[in-house]
């Protein structure tokens, strides 16, 4: 129950017009999720709104909304038999009777999602020991392993919509979650498609989707590689690295937060080719020192 209220919240649909249908396998299309609950007349035209991957049973949870309002007296809330399953797949509903107990909301409902930084001090002053300091912190958490999956944060959403809409990830940080992902778990390539796959919706969901289609052994990093070359910004190197040549300190801006703005600018110079992979350390220092002491940016 409060896994699909907060799910429902985070994707903007009405929790009384959702269903959570679990245990579905993990290669069951779309069009027959959303077939076999159509056949039941009471929950009108359903929608399948988002998909999750469970390594325990190894199975689907899939978020779907009806445009009927779910009475969970009248469908059968248990178990669905679909044709041709040997499994049956379970339904959970919303029921406002149960809403106070939904207050228990899972751990992992309360996560914030990974930063390519980690934890950064929350440093104020800009003296060169504090940007010294803030350079030993960077690098030491950019190092520093995931040894737990158990601490895994799901991926927030992606849609490729312009602006992006309130509750979804621009596409710089769902790409430095994504990789995050990918670098530090020990998973499968296919759980973590699944994972990838389960946090796109919208034009990101069809580009993807098309891309499984095509390319059935496409790999985690690949998946991530075209939602970037598709919706990233058409700027070439050489003009990534002379804006980032640019970045200074905004008035009240933290030290560690001018960091990690600094961190991902960075990144995507050397991406995009306009810096060399070996010439790193001294950019992002140089930088540091520059724009951390320079104080007021131009124009600010």
């Amino acid at each position: 129950m409060a896994r699909l209220r907060h799910w429902c919240k985070g994707e903007g649909i009405n929790p009384t017009h959702a269903i959570l249908l679990k245990d579905v396998p993990e290669d069951t299309e779309i069009e027959r999720i959303e077939g076999t609950l159509q056949s039941i007349k009471v929950l009108g035209r359903v929608k399948v709104r988002g998909r999750m991957y469970d390594p325990q049973s190894q199975c689907l949870t899939v978020l779907c909304e009806c445009r009927e309002k779910v009475n969970p007296k009248a469908i059968p809330l248990d178990t669905l038999l679909p044709e041709g399953s040997n499994a049956p797949w379970r339904i959970v509903g919303y029921s406002e009777e149960e809403e106070g107990s939904a207050d228990q909301v899972l751990a992992e409902d309360l996560q914030l999602p990974p930063t390519e930084l980690g934890p950064v001090p929350p440093l104020q002053a800009s003296t060169p020991e504090a940007i010294i300091r803030a350079v030993g912190d960077l690098l030491q958490s950019t190092a520093k392993p995931v040894s737990d999956n158990s601490n895994y944060r799901r991926l927030r959403t992606f849609s490729g919509i312009v602006p992006t809409p309130p509750g979804e990830e621009p596409l710089e940080n769902w790409i430095l979650q994504a990789r995050l992902m990918i670098e530090e778990y020990d998973w499968p390539d296919k759980e973590k498609k699944m994972r990838i796959m389960e946090s796109v919706k919208g034009p990101a969901l069809e580009i993807l989707q098309a891309v499984r289609f095509n390319n059935p052994e496409a790999t985690p990093q690949g998946y991530v590689d075209v939602i970037e070359n598709t919706f990233d910004t058409p700027e070439t190197g050489e003009e990534l690295y002379f804006s980032y040549r640019m970045l200074c300190q905004h008035p009240g801006e933290k030290l560690s937060e001018f960091l990690r703005r600094m961190e991902r600018s960075l990144n995507k110079v050397v991406k995009k080719g306009g810096l060399s992979p070996t010439s790193i350390d001294k950019a992002r220092l140089d930088q540091l020192i520059k724009g951390a002491t320079r104080g007021i940016c131009p124009g600010s």
